[in-house]
């Protein structure tokens, strides 16, 4: 089994990190209202909703920035810009270029969209573990974020939301947060998918928990602890992929972290599922409230299906560079409702 531990040649953590999410809310309540006369639960209390002006790349924009902010660092020393996501708004033209050019990256740099489900953004950073553990770099930009589509009436609609976050990667010495390991475990397992010429995404129903969700998530957990000679009490935060409430509450349990693990990270139910910035702004809400000191789990979950699992200590700098631009927090509670109308018309679900 240690032989599946990713370890780079130099070690490499976290410069510089930041979120973003859309400040419209859309309570679950209100899709029920209108799709099931307000009748049965709802899996989440309300999502986040992207503007008429917002999409991947306007949101990944915000989400750098906040991360160049914490970083320290001149957006020219970053050599490598990646976004992930599985609702990037042009088929065929790269929203890294864009991200790219906005926050003022040079020319000389490689640049490039990645893909995965949910997991396409810490997919991004398996990679950038790699660049700069290799020394082909000192700085890389991974993004994870979504505008998550979700068909009218399915019950994807009530989670299905729009934000994520950024991470600047770079030499150990830097961060505000190091990678002891890292282990990714994938298979072809039957649970979300989506075609180019369809508009909203299908779902496995069945599949989606088991063997999807839970068997990745846990498989990841597992095989990252055993490898690492851990265990959940070696953790003070946990971070779990979060499509609803329930499914990282119960994977939480089944492995043996307790609530207060994962109470930071655990967004699902303020601002819904934002798909490739799930796990990766939980993240980003528990590095609000870490600690030097404090060793993080955290395990992303993509449909397809795969998990990336990440083993990170927290250090000392975090203290100095955690109030350098909004927290999660801040953005979360930065809220105007509106109702299923301003919604469809938002999300272009109106279509003649």
């Amino acid at each position: 089994m240690k032989q599946y531990l990713m370890r780079p040649d130099r070690a490499v953590g976290i410069v510089g990190y930041g979120a973003y999410v859309p400040r419209y809310r859309l309570p679950a309540k209100e899709v029920a209202r209108v799709w099931t006369n307000g009748l049965g639960g709802t899996p989440v209390r309300e999502k986040a909703v992207a503007g008429l002006d917002e999409d991947v790349i306007t949101m990944s924009i915000e989400a750098a920035r906040n991360a160049i902010a914490r970083a320290g660092i001149s957006p020219q020393e970053i050599r490598a810009v990646w976004v992930g996501s599985e609702s990037h708004p042009y088929a065929v033209k790269p929203s890294s270029t864009i991200v790219a050019e906005a926050i003022g990256t040079s020319p000389n740099i490689q640049a490039a969209d990645w893909e995965f489900a949910c997991k396409a953004g810490s997919e991004a950073i398996q990679a950038s573990i790699g660049l700069i553990g290799s020394n082909m770099t000192g700085y890389a930009l991974s993004i994870g974020m979504d505008t998550a589509q979700g068909r009218p009436g399915d019950a994807l609609e009530y989670t299905a939301a729009s934000g994520g976050a950024a991470f600047i990667l770079g030499p150990a010495e830097e961060s505000l947060a190091i990678f002891q390991g890292s282990y990714s475990y994938v298979t072809d397992t039957p649970d979300f998918w989506r075609r180019s010429d369809e508009v909203y995404p299908s779902h496995g129903d069945r599949f989606t928990g088991e063997p999807a969700y839970f068997s990745h998530i846990l498989t990841a957990a597992k095989n990252m602890m055993e490898m690492m000679d851990t265990t959940p009490q070696d953790y003070r935060w946990a971070v779990f992929h979060q499509p609803n409430v329930k499914f990282p509450t119960r994977a939480a349990q089944i492995l043996g972290f307790t609530q207060e693990q994962i109470e930071a990270g655990l967004l699902v139910g303020d601002i819904g599922n934002v798909y490739s910035g799930s796990s990766l702004i939980g993240l980003t809400a528990t590095l609000d409230c870490a600690e030097p000191g404090d060793r993080i789990l955290m395990v992303s979950y993509g449909s397809g299906a795969g998990s990336d699992a990440f083993d990170i200590v927290v250090t000392d700098k975090l203290l100095e560079r955690k109030h350098k631009a909004p927290s999660t927090r801040d953005y979360i509670m930065r809220r105007t409702e509106i109702d299923y109308a301003l919604y469809t018309r938002y999300r272009g679900k109106l279509r003649i």
